[in-house]
């Protein structure tokens, strides 16, 4: 009888859970301005904190040298920020550029593709109607994915355009950031409950532990990915180097497939110059996939995440149905939180169990 009751209690909470998503739902007009203000302005404390998580193991390197803290944290961001804003110095105007000849080159682009199509649609045309259907269907799916990735690449450089206010005040919150850090290690401290304290020290040890090392090491190997690529394809006159190499960067952050989705515009607009640039940016692609598995991956990246690649396999999937490329980018870094969270939630309940057995 015991048993029934808990589960008619916990059937009981699940029906009012879906019940309270639903209304939450339905609100979404009232609800949604809100969070869109509120996501304005944390998010330029969440790239700061992400930046300062970055640099922080410099810091301190620095500061366990005998360097006072201060100047350790300005050595750092000076090379930082001075770094990243040479390159957006020199790179924004040869990038603006590249992104105007290209949306000028689109008609051409467009017409070549529709010749591709024809031609594919003419060799298929005496397939049985079954396969000619799903190889119009393929066709339509490639159209519409190409179409919103295009659309949200304007979109999101419109986006970073309009919020160059914001963007301008990070490299601020980031170093106080990082010259206060003990600081705000004790405000969370002291804001947190103390029977959680033990536990989440030990879950954001496991995490740092788990992911840290793989996201410097991944964001490292990605610039260096995206440099080598913009000059290879600058070597060979491959148009729009510099955009295609931030697409190749970009997209290497994603284990197995990302190599594969920042191939297909090089091999695209390769196809529409000559048959020889197509080889020579293939041969490009194999070269910069030795140099990072041989090379920058077991020099850089060090320890991996200890997870099985089908369940990686399984997270870039999901990831990728549910957010497109921004969720197959963050797939891996989700699955290695949740893996953590799993162990420790396992261990407390385990605890839990154990003292109240008799």
């Amino acid at each position: 009888m015991d048993i029934r009751v808990k589960w008619y209690y916990r059937l009981g909470f699940l029906l009012l859970l879906f019940i309270v998503l639903f209304v939450f739902l339905k609100l979404q007009q009232i609800w949604f301005p809100i969070w869109k203000v509120i996501l304005i302005v944390i998010l330029p404390f969440a790239i700061s904190a992400f930046i300062t998580y970055l640099l922080h193991p410099l810091v301190e390197n620095i500061h366990g040298r005998g360097i006072p803290r201060g100047i350790a944290v300005l050595f750092i961001y000076v090379i930082f920020f001075g770094g990243v804003g040479f390159v957006f110095y020199k790179g924004i105007p040869a990038f603006i550029a590249q992104l105007k000849d290209l949306s000028e080159n689109a008609p051409y682009f467009a017409s070549q593709y529709r010749d591709w199509i024809e031609v594919v649609q003419h060799q298929t045309a005496k397939w049985p109607n079954a396969l000619q259907e799903r190889v119009d269907q393929g066709i339509s799916s490639v159209e519409a994915s190409l179409g919103h990735l295009l659309t949200g690449v304007v979109n999101g450089l419109v986006v970073i355009l309009n919020s160059i206010v914001i963007i301008a005040i990070i490299p601020f919150i980031a170093f106080y950031m990082l010259k206060d850090i003990e600081l705000i290690k004790k405000a969370c401290w002291y804001l947190t409950p103390r029977k959680w304290r033990k536990e989440g020290i030990l879950f954001l040890r496991d995490v740092n532990k788990s992911l840290g090392g793989y996201i410097r090491g991944q964001i490292l190997v990605c610039v260096v990915i995206g440099s080598l690529s913009s000059l290879f394809f600058w070597i060979i006159h491959m148009k729009y180097p510099l955009l295609l190499g931030l697409i190749i960067g970009i997209t290497n952050v994603i284990p197995y497939f990302g190599p594969f989705i920042g191939a297909i515009p090089v091999i695209i607009i390769a196809a529409t110059i000559s048959m020889k640039l197509v080889i020579f940016s293939g041969i490009v692609i194999l070269l910069l996939q030795f140099i990072e598995g041989n090379i920058l991956s077991p020099l850089i990246m060090g320890k991996s995440l200890h997870m099985h690649p089908l369940m990686i396999m399984f997270a870039l999937l999901a990831g990728g149905e549910v957010g497109g490329i921004l969720g197959m980018i963050l797939a891996v870094p989700i699955l290695a939180i949740s893996k953590v969270g799993i162990l420790h939630f396992r261990n407390h309940f385990g605890k839990s169990k154990r003292r109240l057995a008799p």
